[in-house]
């Protein structure tokens, strides 16, 4: 069951509850905010969340399984061979070490407790920082059709980024070679023995600071968008490891989203096409500022 309410005039998110349920305890008001409230599609458990005019507030009511979803990541797509997900910001993809909090590990604990009898493989990877949308295999032998396949399978993956100043051209591509240093990615535009990492971009809007600019990648290195992005001059907002060092940007995230994912269906055939919103914090600073 769903309730959507259009925002008209800013507010914190907290108070914007109890107005529309004004006979529900304060305390009943949290317990919605900590599960079932979504501000322009995505899940927010921010108390003090700034609202802005025009925003839309969905409050979903969940009942019996629907518990046992996971708090960490939004589960878009799921059937019987994978997962299409939503990562949230500050989640590893993956990790060797068993007592990390992963994707992974979150999937997995979900499954037990829903009583399946299968398990979350990794197919690609999302930087900690970076949300968005993820592929997860539900077996090994599904998660290796598309590696072995990778180019094939998957004919859309699209990035959204809120960058520092305006790229110039606005569109274009971005090659280099990476190489892993002992802190960071480091980038060479010549063959220097690396990995040759290739960028589509295209910005979307502009305002007086920043730019929101789309990215497709020919390759997907570790850090590309994040390094190519420094090395046009335009670094991604509040990157912490190739931003500015005085970032002073209002958010406190990486503004990189994985938002649009297309791909072939290793089992079915069938293709598939998912996208998330702009995150709200993106909209804000590139409308505001």
């Amino acid at each position: 069951m769903k309730q959507e309410y259009t925002v008209n005039e800013p507010q914190e998110l907290l108070p914007f509850l109890s107005e529309k349920f004004p006979d529900t305890s304060r305390s009943k008001v949290k317990e919605l905010l900590a599960h079932s409230v979504y501000v322009n599609g995505r899940r927010t458990s921010q108390f003090n969340f700034p609202l802005q005019r025009g925003m839309k507030v969905t409050i979903e009511k969940v009942t019996g399984n629907d518990r046992l979803r996971p708090r960490d990541l939004d589960i878009v797509y799921e059937d019987q061979h994978l997962f299409v997900v939503n990562k949230h910001e500050g989640l590893l993809s993956y990790s060797k070490n068993p007592a990390d909090k992963t994707v992974i590990t979150v999937l997995n604990q979900y499954l037990e407790a829903s009583h399946r009898r299968c398990f979350a493989h990794v197919v690609h990877r999302l930087d900690r920082d970076t949300a968005g949308l993820l592929l997860v295999a539900k077996s090994k032998e599904v998660s290796r059709q598309f590696e072995q396949d990778w180019k094939q399978t998957v004919h859309d993956r699209a990035y959204v980024a809120l960058l520092w100043g305006h790229p110039q051209p606005p569109q274009g591509e971005y090659r280099s070679w990476l190489t892993d240093g002992e802190i960071c990615v480091l980038s060479s535009p010549t063959d220097n023995g690396g990995k040759l990492a290739v960028s589509h971009y295209r910005t979307v809007r502009t305002s007086r600071r920043y730019a929101l600019v789309e990215f497709q990648l020919d390759t997907g290195r570790r850090n590309q968008i994040r390094v190519h992005a420094r090395e046009m001059g335009h670094p991604v907002v509040h990157d912490p490891m190739y931003g500015y060092k005085d970032d002073i940007s209002p958010v406190n995230r990486l503004c990189l989203h994985a938002y649009r994912l297309g791909f072939t269906h290793p089992v079915t055939g069938k293709k598939l096409e998912f996208k998330t919103p702009v995150p709200p914090e993106f909209e804000r600073l590139i409308n505001t500022i």
